[in-house]
């Protein structure tokens, strides 16, 4: 098994921490529900990413091949959805007596890596070079999978969290609406990004 960790491991760490879809609106959500009730979104996105994963590492070939001509809707469809979550954002109150987190939280996170091409083309990406030495190995494959969904989870942890250490300075009016609107702008900046709006004159 020829892997070269230390590429791989940076390109992993550096590319799952970074700002993104995932890490923003998880953000979004420990602002707005706390990290206790935001679990079941992060639990919802690890899974998602895992399916991710799996499809990437048993079907890299086939699907780099077929993303070219399907990443484009992904992309649309994935922007759509991340601006629904940015209104969501910036609509959100300042009440947090609530007793339930976000209403179908698992679903949404989950829903998010199906139309998040950066997450397909981030696994292609692992799976066909890091990893292409073990593409015939299952357990291999499989582990390597759970690993990145793992790394996710945490990051994506880490970044709600960030989000809820804020939470109780959200009851100044001022405070809450200039975060929500800083999330707003992040979520937007993501979609454009994701819908290759910024790279028109590339």
């Amino acid at each position: 098994m020829d892997i070269e960790i230390i590429p791989l491991v940076s390109f992993v760490f550096a590319t799952t921490f970074s700002p993104g879809p995932n890490n923003i609106s998880s953000a979004s959500m420990g602002v707005t529900y706390g990290y206790r009730k935001t679990v079941s979104y992060l639990i919802g996105v690890a899974s998602g990413f895992f399916l991710v994963m799996m499809a990437c590492a048993f079907l890299s070939s086939s699907l780099l091949t077929l993303l070219p001509a399907s990443e484009k809707y992904l992309r649309g469809v994935g922007a759509a959805y991340i601006v629904w979550l940015a209104l969501g954002t910036l609509r959100s109150k300042s009440s947090f007596s609530e007793t339930r987190g976000a209403p179908k939280a698992f679903t949404k996170g989950f829903v998010l890596q199906l139309f998040n091409p950066k997450v397909a083309v981030y696994g292609l990406t692992l799976f066909s070079t890091f990893l292409s030495s073990i593409s015939g190995d299952l357990y291999g494959l499989s582990l390597f999978a759970l690993c990145f969904a793992l790394t996710a989870f945490i990051s994506i942890s880490t970044w709600a969290l960030c989000g809820a250490m804020i939470k109780n300075k959200l009851k100044n009016e001022r405070f809450r609406r200039g975060v929500n609107l800083f999330l707003f702008l992040l979520l937007l900046y993501t979609a454009a990004d994701l819908s290759g709006i910024l790279n028109i004159g590339s």
